[in-house]
């Protein structure tokens, strides 16, 4: 644990830094590898005429050319089987998949790709969430969850208001673009290895493409270069073509997509479009909020429709309501399926609460804070049970207000920026802003049969470990926090464990690494897994400590001289990580056995100890299991989707932020000037690699609701499809000051050691620089100045300047 153990760094630190990380287009190109380009369509919608490769097949260095004909099975889908791997008869976004060359090196399929000429009879297609709508497109069922008396507190309360939010996408924009590489077994098999956060789907998919079954394939998952929730589900096709290739050509293949064809092909963050209308009161507590969501869920349905649901899970952030409706619908667009991203759907509801309470704020002049404390979740009163029926344990919201408050000195700072804009407004100085905002970011997937994970554990007789979970790593530090705790488990360095590549041979039917659950459900299972190991460890100990030493079968065994030693588990498995551990170290402890700094001792006599390897080097020769499995699913969960009640997370992950930012009235321009960040991490595995997420989630946050706006043609076409085209944040961007630190909390009880889950959360407490903006641009008497998210520098402007606008695109 943190307290006693020294920070850890990341595994792949030396090896990121020196150049020596090995991602999959680094593996060595083999003598007769083919190389995988994607013929795509250049429409939004339209029917494929005819598709002609003879250009292409005839270029010297071709070796193949494959369309959906040469598919077993084309429909894939993570929720819906609705897409196709290639499309056969008809397009439906600009970018689809169509068909695949296949060349003895990446330049000849590339310019045979360009060699293919399909032709197309256009239609008519749907390129936004308001022209969905008017034409009645969905994917799935419109969902709902309502408590309380909505209709009856709107229509009875001394305020209201009504608005709406666009909410743009946002590209993932991982280093490593998608990739996969193919390699064809004896017997038909193939080993695949991708860029995925989902190997098992990857291994389905792939399988049923290839009219295999799922044991004929192996997917293997080293590490990836980024994935942010890009590479969940849309890994699996790219991993498919490279398998098509490789199985019809009976040779390796890779298809490596350039960042360019990345952006146009993949999905991004669901756009989205809220409605809403909202009671509060003069005190500034919301009495009832009715909320309709609706999002661009693209052509096909990806994982749209939970994206929806955990928007919905998330409409009321850190604030209780006690009259709630919110209603989701996903809208089918002629635009490339969205997919997963970071915080899921969580950011699009924690948005809309947040503006709704600066809009009250503004109505009533009161500063934000004071809005959101009167209405933040409370152990009393009956206010801290969430719109689905879950009650927030734990809660420390409250005490995370007061200490953030206090620490940035907000009261004060807010008194100078007051007194700064009313000069500025008239001298035409940058105006500046101040938000405070909150997040609570359930953990757990809302669809309940993902939170559960396996692993493997072995134990060499040197005493080092082999541990193997589902969990990928894509630079987040799921490996180095697993390893840390199977290490500290066992009282060993941390080198002493080595975690595998997540490979589906080894750990089968696992989840995806997303929801931020990755080190909650594949550390827990790692941890049951050791500690069987353990149990016997320790009780062998116990055995071979009352018997001389020259009797130990080390040194017997081979001449059989001594009976083996017999042991039993001591009880049955449990599912509890915390079940038997101490809960200040988290560690287990059996027949009064410990394990320490690489040695085994009882306590009842600490002097006399055995060191780990040794103690293994017994256990083989007793004939006692050095290796064990375990499987680990989250207690508790009663989320139940057709009624909309339920415990749908484990636990909350809690954060405050403040932000400060100055915008230029010139230009748009948002600078942040400081951040003040604090998050109840519970305690953390490593809180070096913790404060590391922290603080790339909440740059990666602010590019999303500053810069990041994604431009398409009238054709549904990505043109802001590089880093020339698509603003990142870059280190300029960073703010000024950035102070994050972590609230201690050593009460959260249901998950694995007391930690929370970091991935995500962080995201969220970005938007405090978006409502900054909006503070900077408000004007008492005036108006609530309406944007868009992001706040790009022409939002900015069109707030400042309405009437302006307005005027010029009269002309």
């Amino acid at each position: 644990m943190s307290e006693v153990r020294p920070d850890l760094a990341h595994d792949s630190a030396p090896f990121h830094v020196t150049g020596r990380s090995e991602f999959i287009d680094d593996r060595p190109r083999l003598p007769n590898e083919a190389f995988v380009e994607i013929v795509f369509s250049t429409e939004a919608r339209a029917l494929i005429v005819s598709i002609d490769a003879k250009a292409a097949l005839a270029l010297p260095g071709v070796l193949g050319f494959f369309t959906a004909k040469h598919l077993h099975h084309n429909l894939w889908g993570t929720i819906f089987q609705d897409q196709p791997l290639l499309a056969e008869k008809e397009v439906h976004f600009n970018g689809e998949p169509i068909a695949l060359v296949a060349a003895r090196s990446p330049e000849i399929a590339k310019k045979a790709a360009k060699l293919v000429r399909v032709k197309y009879q256009v239609l008519p297609a749907l390129l936004s969430v308001g022209a969905a709508r008017e034409a009645g497109s969905f994917i799935g069922t419109e969902r709902k969850i309502e408590r309380g008396a909505v209709e009856a507190t709107l229509k009875s309360a001394p305020r209201r208001l009504k608005g709406s939010l666009k909410i743009r996408g946002a590209d993932h924009f991982y280093l490593e673009s998608q990739v996969a590489a193919a390699y064809p077994q004896e017997g038909g098999e193939v080993e695949v290895h991708s860029s995925t956060q989902h190997p098992t789907e990857t291994q389905h998919v792939v399988a049923h493409a290839l009219g295999l079954s799922q044991s004929q394939v192996t997917c293997i998952v080293k590490r990836m270069g980024g994935a942010f929730g890009g590479k969940e589900s849309q890994g699996a096709p790219i991993a498919a073509f490279a398998a098509l290739a490789a199985q019809k050509l009976r040779r390796p293949a890779r298809c490596v997509l350039t960042k360019d064809d990345d952006m146009i092909l993949t999905g991004k963050r669901n756009p989205f479009e809220t409605f809403c209308e909202v009671a509060y009161d003069d005190s500034g507590k919301i009495l009832a909020l009715d909320a309709k969501l609706f999002s661009d869920g693209g052509a096909y349905a990806d994982l749209s429709t939970s994206i929806m649901e955990r928007a919905m899970l998330h409409i009321d952030n850190a604030y209780f309501i006690p009259n709630l409706r919110v209603t989701g619908q996903v809208c089918r667009t002629h635009m490339h399926p969205h997919t997963a991203f970071r915080g899921f759907g969580g950011p699009k509801g924690v948005a809309t609460i947040e503006k709704i309470i600066e809009e009250i704020a503004h109505e009533l002049r009161m500063d934000p804070v004071d809005v959101r404390k009167a209405n933040l979740y409370s152990a009393t009163g009956g206010r801290n049970t969430t719109h689905y029926g879950q009650t927030v344990e734990n809660n420390l919201l409250p005490e995370l207000f007061e200490s953030i408050e206090k620490e940035s000195d907000y009261r004060n700072r807010r008194k100078e920026i007051s007194l700064h804009n009313q000069r500025a407004r008239e001298s035409g100085e940058p105006l500046r802003g101040i938000s405070l905002t909150a997040v609570k970011f359930g953990i757990s997937f809302t669809t309940r049969f993902l939170n559960q994970a396996n692993a493997l554990v072995l134990i060499h007789r040197d005493g080092t470990l082999q541990v193997s979970t589902g969990a990928t790593e894509m630079g987040q530090g799921v490996n180095a926090r697993i390893a840390e705790i199977v290490a500290s488990e066992l009282g060993l360095p941390r080198d002493s464990v080595r975690l595998m590549p997540t490979t589906t041979d080894k750990n089968a039917n696992t989840s995806p690494t997303a929801a931020s659950s990755g080190t909650d459900l594949n550390g827990a299972a790692a941890l049951l897994a050791t500690r069987k190991i353990k149990r016997r460890l320790s009780q062998l100990l116990i055995e071979i400590l009352k018997i001389p030493e020259a009797r130990w079968a080390t040194k017997t065994a081979g001449l059989g001289t001594e009976p083996e030693i017999e042991v039993d588990e001591l009880a049955p498995n449990s599912d509890d990580p915390n079940k038997d551990a101490d809960w200040k170290s988290g560690v287990a402890s059996y027949c009064g056995v410990r394990f320490e700094n690489g040695e085994a001792f009882h306590e009842s006599d600490p002097a006399r100890r055995i060191t780990f390897s040794r103690l293994v080097h017994e256990a083989y020769h007793q004939r006692i299991s050095l290796s064990d499995y375990a499987h680990y699913k989250f207690p508790g969960l009663s989320f139940n989707k057709l009624t909309g009640v339920g415990r749908a997370f484990l636990y909350y992950t809690l954060g405050t932020c403040v932000s400060e930012v100055e915008v230029s009235q010139d230009t748009g321009e948002t600078k942040v000037k400081r951040v003040d960040l604090l998050m109840d991490l519970g305690r953390p595995v490593s809180e070096g690699l913790d404060m590391g997420q922290v603080y790339g989630g909440f740059i990666q946050g602010m590019g999303w609701v500053t810069t990041e706006k994604l431009f398409y043609d009238g054709k549904g076409l990505l043109v802001s499809h590089s880093p020339s085209t698509y603003k990142i944040p870059n280190v300029q961007d960073t703010p000024r000051v950035f102070n994050a630190k972590l609230f201690p909390n050593d009460k959260n009880l249901p998950n694995v050691r007391g930690t929370k889950a970091v991935g995500e959360p962080p995201l969220l407490l970005a938007l405090s620089v978006w409502t900054a903006i909006h503070d900077a641009l408000k004007n008492p008497g005036k108006p609530f100045p309406l944007m868009e998210l992001p706040a790009t520098q022409e939002q900015v402007l069109r707030a400042q300047y309405p009437e302006k606008f307005a005027e010029w695109e009269k002309l």
